[in-house]
């Protein structure tokens, strides 16, 4: 019964986020020609903001505390489970074959694929860490059911997530039409992009239920793969052109807003 409510309450949180990526996606149609680099930089650094603070706040405080509880070095699985998922999705990075938009370098195992399908795949790679974290804080909240704070976090961190895949979604869509697209085409790309989130989010939520004492170190797992994410992608891409305090003050906005969610709903 425990499992099958954090499931539901996994897929209704997942579910929100992915909503949200197709929502931002869908801002392709309002722009008719070139769309303005300043915003894709604004949008860029939000979600970079709100992933950092969601990293730090909503996954690496719970993991050292988790851990703590358990008799263990709160340091110990943080850092190491940090340090894991920073190279899973640097494995990722090199494995799978993919193509970030606005540029023509491919990266990955070099096989022939179609552009679109590339594009999909870095985008794919981008959005697993954002519903492994989703899925986990769920099943933590469902793991210590008798504290209320944990699922308040969970929907804190599950609201700031969404709130950041607004941005996000636009951010893969808005290229896409520039380099060409059609623009029902980049909507749908953007869209689909969020399709890795509810899928991650219930199996790390499977997983969870079975290894529960490994928690703290696959919080610290998520938040180390997002953290990669933010530096490797959404941070440089947002400081690319001239106006690039456009993306220092956007990443500081959505720090800080990601920080009072957490504050407030936990």
């Amino acid at each position: 019964m425990v499992l099958m409510n954090t499931l539901l309450w996994t897929a209704l949180g997942t579910g929100f986020i992915f909503i949200m990526t197709c929502m931002g996606a869908s801002v392709v149609f309002l722009f008719r020609k070139e769309v303005n680099r300043n915003i894709q930089t604004v949008f860029l650094g939000f979600a970079a903001g709100i992933m950092i603070a969601a990293a730090v706040f909503g996954l690496l405080v719970p993991a050292i505390r988790e851990a703590e509880e358990n008799g263990f070095a709160g340091w110990l699985p943080a850092s190491i489970g940090f340090i894991l998922g920073v190279l899973f999705l640097l494995a990722l990075d090199k494995i799978i074959p993919h193509l970030h938009p606005g540029t023509n370098t491919k990266e990955g195992i070099s096989i022939s694929m179609k552009r679109t399908t590339l594009l999909v795949s870095a985008v794919t790679i981008h959005n697993i860490p954002e519903g492994m974290a989703v899925g986990l804080s769920f099943a933590l909240a469902a793991q210590n059911s008798a504290d209320s704070v944990l699922f308040s976090s969970a929907m804190a961190l599950a609201l700031g997530v969404g709130i950041q895949n607004f941005p996000e979604g636009a951010a893969v869509s808005l290229p896409l039409k520039r380099e060409g697209f059609k623009t029902w085409k980049a909507f749908l790309i953007g869209c689909l992009s969020g399709l890795t989130e509810p899928v991650f989010g219930i199996l790390m939520v499977l997983l969870a239920g079975f290894i529960a004492p490994v928690m703290p170190w696959l919080l610290a797992f998520s938040a180390g793969a997002m953290m990669y994410v933010v530096v490797e992608e959404l941070i440089p891409e947002a400081h690319l052109g001239e106006h690039t305090h456009y993306g220092t003050l956007a990443v500081m906005a959505g720090f800080v807003l990601m920080m009072i969610l957490d504050v407030a709903l936990g």
